[in-house]
């Protein structure tokens, strides 16, 4: 007796169980019955990132540039004082309309990550939706600093298995966060100062964005988190 295999993934289950249904009765009615075999799989998900190595004492601070240029400047000359190179995530339509300030950052030596095109909610997007704001992205960093992105933030933080396999088909890291700065509801510079401190930790990653607090803050913030003994670095260097 020959049998009939399926191998299907575990996010379609509900449709092979309507099909199986389906063939059994046309099966049944043509009297051709064969038996079917429904193997299910469940696609392997890479988790997003949320932290670096724990065993190091690094922290990466990751800027999220979609708006704020004006206070880049600024962001920029303290951290060449601190001769200290970070992650920056683009946003590509932000980079569409500064890409002589992308350059810049990128000849700086900071390090460049994807961000989306337009800033959607990813969560509310297809599979391939995700993929092209990424796409976009990347293309249009590509051409302007000769800088292919691997790493992806996406945008609010959110992230779903759909959001999570766009990432991992286009061999992107998803980074999250271990230490919000909330900088964007433009805090106290103190403030925003003493929320990195207390929960600082080996491989923490350090959540921003170009704000006029958080360029007051980042001369004394950089200091501190120094003088504590920790190296502040890019996050691909923390996953090391």
């Amino acid at each position: 007796m020959q049998c009939k295999v399926v191998v299907v993934s575990k996010i379609r289950r509900w449709y092979v169980y309507f099909a199986v249904g389906v063939f059994m009765t046309v099966a049944m009615l043509s009297g051709n019955l064969q038996p079917l075999v429904v193997i299910t799989q469940s696609l392997s998900v890479p988790p997003p990132v949320f932290h670096g190595n724990s065993a190091q004492p690094k922290v990466a601070l990751a800027c999220n540039v979609f708006w704020g240029e004006e206070y880049l400047p600024d962001m920029l000359k303290t951290l060449d004082e601190h001769n200290t190179h970070i992650t920056f995530f683009i946003g590509g339509s932000w980079a569409n309309k500064y890409p002589e300030m992308l350059k810049d950052l990128a000849n700086r030596g900071h390090e460049l990550g994807n961000h989306t095109y337009s800033h959607p909610h990813p969560n509310n997007l297809s599979k391939e939706k995700n993929k092209e704001q990424i796409l976009r992205t990347e293309e249009l960093v590509a051409n302007i600093t000769g800088i292919k992105t691997n790493l992806y933030a996406p945008p609010y933080g959110e992230y779903n298995n759909t959001v999570l396999l766009a990432a991992q088909e286009l061999n992107y890291t998803t980074i999250m966060w271990s230490i919000d700065t909330v900088d964007w509801k433009r805090p106290p510079p103190e403030v925003l100062k003493e929320r990195v401190l207390k929960k600082l930790h080996n491989g923490a990653i350090i959540l921003m964005h170009p704000t006029a607090p958080t360029a007051r803050a980042l001369p004394g913030l950089l200091t501190d988190i120094q003088n504590r003994g920790y190296t502040i670095t890019t996050v691909s260097d923390i996953l090391k």
